[in-house]
């Protein structure tokens, strides 16, 4: 009977061990969920800490009950059991919540950097001190993270299932449009707009009344061709983007060889006169380093336009850095490198605007992009990803016709690339000439 009572006794023990290893492991995982008190805990220190902790102000016979079991399975079983529960739920939580290398350096590098009024990462003025002297505008450099890019991909698919019963295509070219006639009831729907031609980044918001298509299309933007005399300008804020076959130290091979052969299409199958300014602004000292340079391509895209006022048109021509994704499609039966238009809206994730980074013509850029999607759309389906919303300015404020260009990614070929220039060059004609196909 002694005997029994004892092994009752032990049971008894082992279900209130268990049981408060349970209410340890929910409320570590409480507190791990509640911003830094969950950055905190991470730190193996505390999770010791706190573990050793816990265990004797609430589990007092826990050493005890087992030492008094063990030579029992039951005892050996509790003395694995409680380090595991502890140790999978911290990987579990690390797992979770770790950002890729390359966003954490992006993250870490923003908090470090001291920003000035005209920056796009600088904060209000009720938050610090701007020196309205000496304004300089940091930008981050365009590049997307998959979680971005996911972000993106559901939302379309969302909207597809609405609009239509046919099979979604594959990333990456569930983000491209289908070549057909839009409705215009559908395109003043902002819904559908939104979901169908757009791309909101989180650190930004944009409207109705911001969003409006048939204000879009009612926008001219022709401009009197003149071969005499410069009106198209193209630059690379990142003159060091390279491509998957790229050859170190040949220019031809980068963003700027790109920028080259549109230059050349746009002179010699257009008639434009074209300006291809190949500064150098994200090296200092020939290191890599893109914290400044839109404030230093500003300075020289300024000066040329003051030298050459008869420029209409402003290009920055970018490619993407997408970890992991191919951005390719086909056109005319060639592999060919997918674009994407950025705006930037000057605007915060709270719909505030961004005063300290004024932009007259955010508009007129928004119709620009707009009326050269929809020439995509028409003459080279699946070319062109969906438009990107973002919060800062990118430069898009020097004239009414601004454009920031994503052409491909780090994993296209340089082949791909020069390929997209060739209908890239022909919608642009299309909105300039204003003669669509």
């Amino acid at each position: 009977m002694r005997r029994g009572q004892q092994w009752f006794r032990n049971m008894l023990q082992c279900m209130i061990l268990i049981t408060g290893f349970y209410i340890l492991y929910r409320g570590g995982g409480i507190l791990a969920e509640s911003g830094w008190i969950g950055r905190l805990l991470h730190s193996e220190q505390t999770a010791q800490a706190m573990k050793e902790f816990a265990v004797s102000a609430y589990l007092p016979d826990y050493e005890a009950a087992l030492d008094a079991q063990s030579d029992s399975v039951i005892g050996a079983w509790l003395r694995e059991l409680a380090p595991l529960l502890w140790e999978e739920y911290w990987k579990q939580q690390e797992e979770r919540e770790t950002l890729p290398e390359e966003i954490t350096e992006e993250i870490t590098e923003g908090r470090k950097r001291t920003v000035t009024e005209d920056s796009d990462e600088a904060v209000p003025e009720s938050q610090m001190e701007i020196d309205t002297a000496a304004v300089t505008e940091r930008e981050t450099e365009t590049e997307y993270t998959p979680q971005t890019e996911a972000v993106r991909q559901t939302e379309l698919e969302d909207a597809t299932r609405t609009e239509t019963e046919e099979t979604a295509p594959t990333e990456p070219e569930s983000q491209i449009q289908e070549a057909s006639v839009i409705p215009m009831e559908n395109l003043a729907d902002f819904d559908y707009l939104l979901n169908h031609y757009f791309a909101v980044d989180p650190d930004t918001t944009a409207d109705a009344s911001q969003l409006d298509a048939l204000s879009f299309l009612e926008t001219d933007l022709t401009i009197e061709k003149n071969p005499d005399v410069p009106q198209i300008l193209i630059y690379h804020t990142h003159s060091q983007e390279t491509f998957l076959d790229s050859v170190e130290g040949d220019v031809n091979t980068s963003i700027i060889g790109i920028g080259d052969y549109l230059t050349q299409l746009l002179e010699e199958r257009y008639g434009y006169q074209v300006i291809h300014d190949t500064g150098v602004y994200d090296l200092v000292d020939g290191v890599l380093d893109r914290s400044a340079a839109y404030d230093y391509a500003r300075e020289s895209i300024q000066k040329i336009l003051e030298e050459y006022p008869t420029i209409e048109v402003v290009i920055d021509l970018h490619r993407d850095g997408v970890e992991g994704i191919h951005f390719v499609t086909d056109v005319n039966g060639k592999d060919t490198a997918q674009i994407m238009f950025l705006n930037g809206l000057s605007k915060d994730s709270q719909g505030q605007e961004v005063t300290y980074l004024p932009n007259p013509y955010i508009q007129e850029n928004l119709a620009f992009s707009f009326q050269l999607q929809l020439a995509a759309q028409q003459s080279y389906p699946g070319f062109t990803r969906n438009i990107y919303l973002k919060g800062q300015r990118y430069n898009l404020h020097l004239r009414p016709r601004s454009l920031l260009i994503e052409a491909g990614s780090q994993l296209n070929t340089v082949e791909e690339e020069k390929n997209a220039m060739e209908p890239l060059a022909d919608i642009l004609n299309q909105v300039l000439s204003g003669e669509g196909s």
